[in-house]
This record gives structure tokens, C-alpha cells and sequence, in this order.
């Protein structure tokens, strides 16, 4: 037992150390702002898209915009938005117009198999067998 207690330490001293990894290169990274402005809009009239969308922000940080948008069922959606570093996103959505709901037909498949090439009978269909 002592041997084997002697021949651990000296395996401990004899062993190398290895240094502490390097620290990791870490960037300062500073929160620049960059203002902007944009706009763009969609309205064609034959495929019902009126979209349009507009938003700028200034150098600390705060957004604000719009957005629009057709429903299917016939309102206008406006929501208009702030974002700000620390409230977060904040919007206020309103409705123009009342919605309509036409009726429409529900669709019916056409049939999957072919009419029949002969006329229906005229007449009632008899047994073939006899009492």
C-alpha cells in the first residue's frame, strides 16, 4: 500500500500542468441606432390587394409606423405601432367599415365518373321472378 501511495505522488508531481485556455476575444459591442424611413404600397383592384405600409425610426431607438390592409370580408385593418428599446412594441389596431359576409353557394364537385349513354326507363321495373 505504501508503494502504490509513494508511486501516486510522484506520478502527480512528474504529471504537467496545462495553462488556463486564453480568454476569448470579445468585441465591446456598442448599440448604434441608425435612422430610417420607408414606405411602399400595393392597390390592384383585379386581385383585390390594397396593402400598404410605412415606418421611421430616429438615432435613440424609437419606431413608429403604420401598416393597412383589405380584409377578405370587406374592413379596412389599420394597426399603428411604436417600438422603443424599453417599452418593447406597443400597437393600437382599428377596423373601418362593417364586415360583409356574402352569401355564396357552397361548392359542389363535379361527379367523378362518366353520365350513363343510355336514357333511364319510362316504365316501373317488374320483378323478373314469379310468385
Amino acid at each position: 500500500m505504501k508503494v502504490f501511495i509513494i508511486a501516486s505522488l510522484v506520478a502527480l508531481a512528474a504529471a504537467q500542468q496545462y495553462p488556463a485556455p486564453a480568454p476569448a476575444y470579445k468585441q465591446d459591442y456598442k448599440n448604434e441606432y441608425r435612422p430610417y424611413n420607408f414606405e411602399w404600397a400595393v392597390k390592384d383592384d383585379a386581385s383585390y390587394n390594397d396593402y400598404n405600409h410605412q415606418q421611421y425610426s430616429d438615432a435613440s431607438g424609437n419606431t413608429q409606423g403604420s401598416y393597412r390592409t383589405l380584409l377578405p370580408d370587406g374592413r379596412i385593418q389599420t394597426v399603428t405601432y411604436n417600438v422603443s428599446p424599453y417599452g418593447g412594441y406597443v400597437a393600437d389596431v382599428k377596423y373601418e367599415g362593417e364586415a360583409r359576409y356574402d352569401y355564396k353557394p357552397a361548392y359542389k364537385a363535379p361527379a367523378a365518373y362518366p353520365a350513363p349513354g343510355y336514357k333511364t326507363p319510362a316504365y316501373p321495373a317488374q320483378p323478373a321472378y314469379r310468385n
